[in-house]
């Protein structure tokens, strides 16, 4: 029974990872990590499809080596949210939300990506002694 429930809490959150890909400020990184765990729980053969992924399996590669992100995922995303965020500010009329909510969206955003690790470009599995 827990396998069961584990497996369908990892579908779930894979599922909503999915949005994350196209709809700015949807987070997927914290979902994939979920069904990651989920799947380690009930499944070895979904944990290893999920990790092998080429649309998810960068994130958990990611994660696992702590060796960072590359600079171009940085700007593209961080130019994709803010595109994003501005359409959204331009059709949203309830003032705190267009105001508010969503440039503070951005800012967290911004400042997360901006604090994760940038994976430079000799980079493998070798860690850098340098901060980036």
């Amino acid at each position: 029974m827990k396998r069961f429930i584990l497996m369908c809490a990892g579908l779930t959150a894979l599922g909503l990872s999915i949005p994350g890909f196209v709809v700015p400020g949807w987070p997927r990184t914290p979902f994939i990590l979920l069904a990651a765990f989920c799947f380690s729980g009930s499944s070895q053969r979904m944990n290893k499809w999920l990790r092998r992924n080429r649309l998810f399996g960068p994130y958990l590669e990611n994660f696992y080596t702590k060796c960072g992100v590359p600079v171009w995922y940085k700007i593209l995303n961080i130019a994709l949210l803010w595109g994003g965020l501005a359409v959204s500010m331009y059709f949203i009329q309830v003032w705190f939300v267009r105001y508010l909510i969503l440039p503070a969206v951005g800012i967290g955003v911004t400042t997360h990506l901006l604090l994760i690790k940038t994976k430079s470009k000799t980079s493998s599995s070798i860690p850098d002694t340098q901060e980036n």
